[in-house]
């Protein structure tokens, strides 16, 4: 497992967050450190076809080692780092044995991992858990997934014994920030169906996720001098305030779970003369991501009617973008891949914890692209921030569960695979 973990954090050190205000892609310059690496150890552990192109996307081959048919499979991770936490001069700690106590990431700044407020960590008691030094985010999202991925390929090319078909694995920048499908090319990859390892704690299976969109709102206001602004001022701050009073109550992120769909509020900068609101709309079942949007517009008109002869033209401007949707309906026909999944971990007495994502993963716009995707643990908690971590047994079991889905998919028959994604490519 060593070896794992000197791999795991070779990665993590090398600085890769995402700029969601880039134009380029990669949004950074920087994620290029990680992905020219990345083809070079692609190359030495023996994998074919190490392709980068223009935009960092990798892609590699392993090719089949048997004679008969077999589907093309693939494995997706993301190399870039979310710009919600720094990604910077990240310094890893490794706690072995963990006791279940309180873990000091940082003495000097009295950051503290505890399991009184993070329960998820007794879990793991008496494992190695790797986390940050309480100044920087992790990265385990999700360069515990390329980890994963390598070391699977490793693992497969030195134990020619373990009979597999031809398997496809891609590494994307900029998926924190909504992009990492984008330019993907699917028909290049070749695949009948891809797993993303990019999930949470062990035993994550995922194939349903949020349908999403984002809003921007922009409030016109107009100055007036304050001492005799009665019945002249119209503050756009106090307009995007009511605005949001108008959304429904509790019906946020912090007060929903499972199914349960919400506005997020992320963004708000203005003053009198204009103001701009950004905000996220998430939900499940599509019908309730419509019904969402169509608020957005509703209480947009209302502010613009209640507004009309006091302003003489729009005062609210609503712009709502969909950003993803719902894999759901792309896997569910081709449900064997998670069914093989599923059974990959049962054989490796991993638990599956199937649910919902409350989120996105590039698995999510590949499905509609033409490549359904399932989402599949990487192994770490508490993303995005300084309480990041990850077990190094579960950064293992993940590189296992890759290894036996490999193994699994060659079986003639498989969970009798339907005619289409049994196609040799």
């Amino acid at each position: 497992m060593q070896h794992i973990i000197d791999r795991f954090i070779s990665y993590v050190t090398i600085d890769t967050e995402s700029d969601p205000n880039s134009q380029t892609t990669p949004s950074t310059q920087k994620q290029w450190n990680l992905a020219n690496k990345l083809v070079e150890e692609l190359k030495a552990i023996g994998l074919e076809e190490v392709t980068i192109d223009d935009k960092a996307y990798i892609m590699a081959t392993l090719p089949s080692n048997v004679d008969h048919e077999v589907p093309t499979i693939g494995f997706v991770s993301h190399f870039d780092t979310s710009p919600d936490f720094s990604g910077a001069n990240v310094k890893p700690q490794i706690v072995e044995n963990y006791d279940g106590k309180d873990i000091v990431l940082n003495a000097e700044k009295n950051i503290v991992l505890s399991p009184n407020y993070f329960k998820d960590l007794l879990q793991y008691k008496g494992q190695t858990i790797i986390t940050t030094d309480g100044t920087t985010l992790l990265g385990a999202d999700d360069k515990a997934g390329i980890t994963e991925i390598v070391s699977a390929m490793e693992y497969l090319i030195q134990h020619p014994e373990i009979k597999h078909g031809k398997i496809r694995i891609g590494f994307t920048p900029d998926e924190e920030i909504g992009r990492g499908a984008h330019h993907f090319d699917v028909e290049k990859f070749g695949a009948q169906w891809a797993y993303t390892m990019d999930g949470s704690q062990i035993g994550e299976l995922e194939y349903e996720n949020f349908n999403a969109a984002g809003a921007k709102i922009t409030f016109k206001g107009k100055s007036v001098h304050p001492g005799y602004a009665k019945g002249k001022m119209i503050n756009s701050m106090l307009l995007a305030n009511d605005f949001i009073n108008e959304l429904p109550k509790g019906e946020t992120p912090e007060e929903t779970k499972g199914y349960e769909g919400f506005f997020h509020v992320h963004h708000i900068k203005g003053n009198i003369e204009e103001t701009v609101l950004e905000l996220i709309i998430r939900d499940h079942n599509k019908k309730k991501f419509e019904k969402r949007k169509e608020l957005i517009h509703k209480i947009t008109k209302q502010f613009n009617k209640k507004f009309a002869k006091k302003f003489g033209e729009d005062i609210v401007i609503a712009v709502v973008k969909d950003q993803y949707y719902n894999m759901k309906e792309k896997v569910l026909p081709v449900k064997h891949i998670v069914d093989i999944a599923e059974k990959a971990m049962r054989e490796l007495n991993i638990k599956p914890i199937i649910k919902p994502i409350r989120g996105g993963t590039d698995g999510s716009q590949l499905s509609f692209m033409g490549l359904p995707c399932p989402n599949i643990f990487a192994g770490g908690h508490n993303f995005h921030g300084k309480y990041e971590y990850v077990p190094a047994e579960s950064i293992q079991k993940a590189t296992d569960v890759i290894v036996k889905i490999a193994e699994l998919t060659a079986i003639p028959g498989i969970f009798d695979a339907p005619e289409k994604t049994k196609r040799k490519r």
